[in-house]
């Protein structure tokens, strides 16, 4: 009986309570999405094109830049068709899709922040062997551990949601398939489900930032005991932390404001847990652009050349 009157299409009812105000939110996500874009893309580009940027470090920045470019995709366009042509309408398949790719490259946000500080880890505790442990063959041993345990989490949570009935309600407050936002709208007994996403939380993301923090500090002891010699060396793992603060912060306000949501507006919910997820995507890009000073000099001078090609006559 309940699957027979479970729900196979959804309303995706974000941001409902601004009524006719509603369109305007065009104007701002998509001016971030714009920035999102254009960041990531000329950080990736430059990356890809100079030889000189092939290192370890600059080839995992690219590919948090990747991460950061792909998750918009999958959601945004969506979102601002919503807002100027009222389009809200997503089947049970399609929501599951979407959340699967938003939640799975989601994970590695944090992931690559364990990548970038591993590479610090070897760079300015080991340098002797930094190139060893580096190489692709050395460095996979970190890589698919991790790549595995987002898989299983995020198949095991999607999964979950998929075999709920939505016997109930089928309208979604929020602006893409988030997972607890879906689920909250089954007729049964949801506990494994929350009891998973929770798991969820704590092994990849929190996991996460836990391995970078404690690699952070065994970095800055070891700088500290070899003196003044390896503070020039801090320099990226401070760009590197600044962008694990600023994801962290994000994550948190997003993650209080869903678990503490009674005493919210449902707007400002859906607000904070959408900027998580662009925020970061946008300015991100920017802050390894200007604070890498390899990058930041190989990005002015395409810009330069731009401008020069652009103001140069035309016969």
């Amino acid at each position: 009986m309940d699957n027979i009157s479970s729900h196979k299409h959804f309303i995706l009812n974000g941001f409902n309570e601004l009524g006719a105000l509603r369109p305007v939110l065009f104007i701002p996500f998509s001016i971030m999405f714009v920035v999102s874009l254009s960041a990531n893309s000329l950080l990736l580009y430059v990356v890809i094109s100079e030889r000189s940027l092939h290192s370890p470090m600059c080839i995992l920045i690219a590919g948090k830049a990747f991460v950061a470019l792909s998750i918009p995709l999958f959601f945004v366009p969506n979102m601002l068709l919503s807002f100027l042509f009222d389009w809200r309408g997503i089947s049970l398949i399609g929501c599951l899709v979407q959340m699967n790719f938003i939640h799975f490259v989601g994970t590695f946000q944090t992931t690559f922040l364990v990548w970038m500080a591993l590479d610090r880890y070897f760079a300015i505790c080991t340098p002797l062997y930094y190139h060893e442990r580096m190489a692709l063959p050395g460095f996979l041993k970190f890589v698919i551990p991790l790549l595995i345990r987002n898989i299983l989490m995020i198949t095991m949570l999607v999964s979950l949601a998929g075999t709920l009935s939505f016997c109930a309600s089928n309208v979604i407050n929020h602006c893409f398939c988030e997972h607890m936002a879906l689920v909250e709208l089954a007729c049964g007994k949801t506990a494994i489900n929350s009891l998973v996403g929770l798991l969820t939380v704590f092994l990849i993301p929190v996991a996460d930032v836990i391995f970078s923090t404690i690699s952070y500090v065994v970095i800055f002891r070891s700088v500290l005991k070899s003196g003044t010699s390896g503070i020039k060396a801090l320099d990226t793992c401070i760009t590197h932390i600044m962008v694990m603060v600023i994801s962290l912060i994000v994550a948190l306000i997003a993650f209080l404001s869903y678990r503490i949501r009674s005493g919210l507006p449902v707007s400002t919910v859906v607000s904070f847990s959408t900027m998580y997820i662009l925020f970061p995507s946008c300015f991100i890009p920017i802050i390894y652009g200007i604070r890498i000073t390899e990058i930041r000099k190989h990005i002015l001078r395409k810009l330069m050349f731009c401008h020069f090609v652009q103001t140069v006559p035309h016969a």
